[in-house]
């Protein structure tokens, strides 16, 4: 069974995180969505209202060879635990291949787990931390998120 671990902070999950994921679904028999508890990030989101609304687009998806967990630590010691074959990464621009490209040179040496990057689709280059700030202004960003992580978003 091919397993794909797609880790990230998911704060908030956005519609290019979506189209990454429907895309993995395609090419893995399970893909496991980790968000990942950083701590030299502060989270704009309670981990587990985010790992509900996931859990809600999943199902509305029907996206149903993937699952969502929290984890600490180490990307690629979670990914083994869950007998991952590869990383999945999602890529917005080439300076998001510069900047994941060294990391996954890492994660190989340390676990033998190579890394997929996946296109984010059209609306990929738009950032979660793009969404929280136009959010926080009050901004429409229904475009940007499904309607279950906005849901999580407007109850801060």
């Amino acid at each position: 069974m091919k397993v794909g671990f797609y880790a990230g902070s998911f704060d908030p999950f956005t519609i290019g995180h979506l189209e990454v994921l429907r895309k993995a679904c395609l090419l893995f028999d399970k893909v496991i969505v980790g968000i990942g508890k950083n701590p030299d990030k502060q989270r704009r989101f309670n981990n587990e209202k985010m790992k509900d609304a996931i859990e809600k687009v999943l199902k509305r998806e029907n996206l149903k060879n993937a699952s969502v967990v929290i984890y600490e630590g180490l990307t690629v010691d979670t990914a083994k635990e869950n007998d991952a074959s590869f990383l999945i990464r999602g890529i917005r621009s080439v300076a998001d291949y510069y900047y994941e490209e060294p990391l996954a040179k890492i994660n190989e040496k340390l676990s033998g787990l190579d890394t997929i990057y996946l296109r984010a689709g059209e609306l990929g280059k738009v950032s979660s931390s793009i969404v929280y700030k136009l959010h926080k202004k009050k901004k429409d960003v229904s475009v940007l998120v499904p309607e279950e992580v906005l849901e999580v978003m407007n109850e801060k």
